[in-house]
């Protein structure tokens, strides 16, 4: 049986539509950290959206692949905003972007190596603890490989999601991304990965940089990414597909109708 849902990324532009309208959506995630202040005005906006849509939480600081561990503090705002939620899903990014007292503010690749590969999961175990759930690890838009990388990035995050039982946030405009920035096979990436595990699925739009593509999130889907997702959606028996926007938000309108290309995508699918 399939189970898919279909939701879109809250962003202040369309605050007043999920709070006044019917927005024709299943679930709407939010960034974790815009609403991990107790109190104030976006805690008041994200409980008055939550009693009306399930709410999925997508960090992007916990930095999972820090050498010197998770924050303690980050951790404990993080469980308060669950505890109060009541997420369908928590999920962060396979990368790191915290060392010491060192931010980068971007998620920064890690190789893939046994040695990332125990902090990553070391991390999780302690993330999911402190958390009380499973979470969910994105795959990451890279435009660089490491070349002490002893494993393919697939490879990696299939041993990852066995040893944490963590769950994944496949998100497909980045395997097309860094399929194409570092000329691997988007399918051998799809082929190598425990899509039973996926839980929930990205896409976005992206920019042609130079020489390289650049995860921008400020542009529709293009087509190759809607085949690639063609491609997966019937694997991933129940996967909540997500449009993400972050630049030059449009029209509500506009995002409602390329998530109704991903439903019309999921229903083929699963027909033929």
């Amino acid at each position: 049986m399939h189970a898919h849902s279909f939701g879109l990324g809250l962003r202040r532009e369309h605050y007043r539509d999920f709070l006044e309208g019917e927005v024709d959506v299943d679930f709407v995630e939010v960034i974790s950290e815009n609403f991990m202040v107790a109190g104030g005005q976006p805690r008041d906006i994200l409980r008055r959206v939550r009693q009306r849509y399930p709410v999925a939480l997508h960090g992007v600081s916990m930095s999972l692949g820090s050498a010197d561990g998770l924050r303690a503090d980050y951790l404990a705002r993080l469980r308060a905003l669950v505890d109060e939620v009541d997420p369908l899903f928590v999920s962060d990014h396979l990368s790191w972007s915290r060392t010491g007292r060192f931010n980068s503010h971007d998620l920064l690749p890690l190789p893939y190596t046994q040695e990332a590969l125990d902090i990553i999961c070391n991390n999780i175990d302690r993330a999911q603890e402190a958390l009380g759930r499973t979470m969910l690890v994105e795959n990451p838009s890279s435009y660089l490989v490491y070349a002490e990388s002893s494993m393919s990035e697939w490879e990696f995050i299939a041993a990852m999601a066995r040893r944490t039982g963590c769950g994944l946030l496949l998100d497909v405009n980045n395997v097309f991304v860094s399929a194409s920035n570092h000329g691997f096979d988007p399918q051998d990436f799809l082929r190598g990965l425990p899509l039973e595990r996926v839980r929930q699925i990205h896409l976005a739009g992206h920019s042609q940089g130079n020489g390289l593509l650049i995860d921008t999130h400020d542009s529709a889907v293009c087509d190759a990414v809607w085949t690639l997702y063609a491609q997966t959606i019937a694997r991933c028996s129940n996967a909540a597909t997500m449009i993400e926007r972050d630049g030059d938000i449009p029209p509500l309108a506009d995002l409602l109708a390329e998530l109704d290309t991903a439903r019309r995508l999921a229903a083929h699918r699963e027909a033929a």
